[in-house]
């Protein structure tokens, strides 16, 4: 990394081991007192990179708290590219939620609603194929693949069910730009219970309400927090569609983490029935759409 055009103001460059990306992640001090992350891809994902760079600096406009993008190029001889960030403090959400009152999980909840609103601000681009066909021909592949994989959900009829009765939802819906992984575990909270918003390397366009399909994962960790989530980014109207159609994001995205956790081993696999289990319950085995973690709107 020695070629980085900052490199010589590094005072110290400590190895991040946290996270699913393939990307190596350092935490960087300068001799100016700044804190930066560092991110290295291999260079063939160069294109991809530069255009997740961009996207940041698009996403940065909105004045959401993030990571703020600062360089990008090539590095170590054009075997890597790199992306130099700013560094977010805190702690990651998924780990401090707990520690806060139901109020406080709650209000940050919000927070985190209204910054997704901000970030479907930004339209996807007028090329973008139907959302109908793209999703319905995505759903049919996470089905194959499913099926294929030799591991069942116990139950897993009330999700094809569901599919099949609510594929019209698909119809007719907006497409902008979406986050692609946003859940706690790509959250920070800072000391004073500020949230910023971490690892956009997953960013897609697409329905935003599909962006809530990993809220599962927010509903794990705080019913309250999942519950201002939704009522932060709808301000507290929620279209009678979204539920149902939520229960449909969440289907398809369960029935894919399953095959997905395969190559990860026995526990990863684990974690994902289980999870399927648990959207099951919350759903009543699919008999009513509105989830049991939601907490409807907390004053």
């Amino acid at each position: 990394m020695s070629d980085i055009p900052q490199y010589n103001s590094f005072s110290k460059v400590i190895l991040v081991e946290k996270g699913w990306s393939e990307d190596k992640k350092y935490y960087i001090e300068t001799n100016d007192n700044r804190r930066l992350l560092l991110r290295l891809s291999d260079a063939l994902n160069y294109d991809r990179k530069k255009s997740e760079f961009k996207v940041l600096k698009t996403i940065s406009e909105t004045e959401i708290p993030m990571s703020q993008p600062i360089d990008f190029g090539y590095c170590n001889k054009g075997l890597n590219c790199y992306m130099l960030l700013t560094w977010i403090e805190g702690e990651d959400a998924e780990t401090i939620l707990h520690e806060l009152s139901s109020k406080e999980q709650y209000e940050i909840g919000v927070e985190a609603g209204k910054i997704l609103q901000r970030i479907h601000s930004i339209p996807a681009p007028a090329t973008q194929e139907n959302w109908e066909t793209r999703f319905n021909r995505k759903t049919d592949n996470k089905i194959k693949k499913y099926l294929e994989c030799g591991i069942k959900i116990d139950g897993d009829n009330y999700f094809f069910d569901y599919i099949e009765k609510n594929r019209h939802l698909l119809a007719n819906r907006p497409q902008s730009l979406n986050h692609g992984d946003y859940h706690v575990g790509n959250m920070i909270i800072s000391s004073d219970n500020n949230l910023s918003i971490i690892d956009f390397n997953r960013f897609d366009y697409g329905d935003p309400w599909e962006e809530f399909n990993r809220i599962v994962w927010c509903a794990h960790c705080s019913k309250y927090f999942a519950s201002g989530r939704i009522n932060g980014y709808f301000n507290n109207e929620v279209p009678e569609d979204f539920f149902k159609l939520l229960a449909f994001y969440i289907i398809s995205n369960t029935l894919s983490s399953v095959y997905w956790a395969i190559p990860f081993g026995r526990k990863e696999i684990e974690t994902m029935l289980n999870q399927s289990k648990e959207v099951l319950e919350f759903y009543d085995y699919m008999q009513n759409p509105i989830p049991k973690w939601y907490t409807g709107v907390i004053n």
